[in-house]
């Protein structure tokens, strides 16, 4: 079965999945949706009340800030795979329960492994605590590292700028240093390495991104 077979079967699983009691008042699953040979994968929290009326992830608020952030690392949204640590949203946005947390985590588990992606970037403390539980994100965004056989690197919500104006230099920050990051853990990987194009003078109209790929 081929990654993408694999991960149409997961995305029907998530559909009908009754593991927790968020099940009940979801109006349609977020499964996630992005490429099967996504390089990088992010995983955010749960879905919101767009999420639940689309049941695609980040299409509220967050989701625009985020293609902005996409964009500032040279790469688009039809290029990553983004998906949450819960597929159905939580009541009142509040954070996933525990339980509710370990009934999901086989189908993010089974993206995971089908996708196989060079660096894992978690959006916010709930989906960094799945890799590195018992630290603060304020201490660690931004540090790629590696947690078993993968790379991950946190970093705070996109959310979070939104509702805290401070934190927004911090996640661009970080952003901008996913193109370096990314070759880093490829070389680590064995997989092929691309080189960043130069930045162009910022009197051009029409300033070259930074290429992922």
């Amino acid at each position: 079965m081929s990654a993408e077979e694999t991960l149409a079967r997961i995305a029907k699983k998530v559909s009908v999945c009754a593991n927790c009691a968020l099940h009940e008042s979801r109006k349609k699953a977020v499964p996630g949706e992005g490429p099967a040979d996504a390089e990088i994968m992010f995983i955010g929290e749960g879905p919101g009340f767009h999420e639940n009326e689309q049941g695609r992830p980040f299409v509220g608020a967050a989701g625009k800030f985020l293609d902005q952030l996409l964009a500032q690392a040279g790469v688009t949204r039809a290029e990553v795979f983004i998906a949450n640590v819960v597929k159905c949203r939580p009541p009142g946005n509040r954070d996933p329960l525990p339980d509710e947390l370990a009934a999901c985590d086989v189908h993010l588990e089974a993206q995971i492994k089908a996708i196989n992606p060079s660096i894992i970037v978690t959006l916010g403390r709930i989906s960094m605590g799945k890799f590195t539980p018992g630290v603060k994100i304020s201490a660690v965004h931004g540090q790629m590292r590696k947690v078993g056989e993968r790379f991950v690197i946190p970093m705070f919500h996109p959310a979070a700028a939104l509702h805290q104006p401070a934190l927004k230099p911090s996640i661009l920050a970080d952003f901008a240093n996913l193109p370096d990051q990314l070759n880093e853990a490829r070389k680590a990987l064995g997989r092929k390495v691309v080189e960043r194009k130069k930045p162009v003078s910022q009197k051009s109209e029409k300033p070259e991104q930074l290429s992922l790929f």
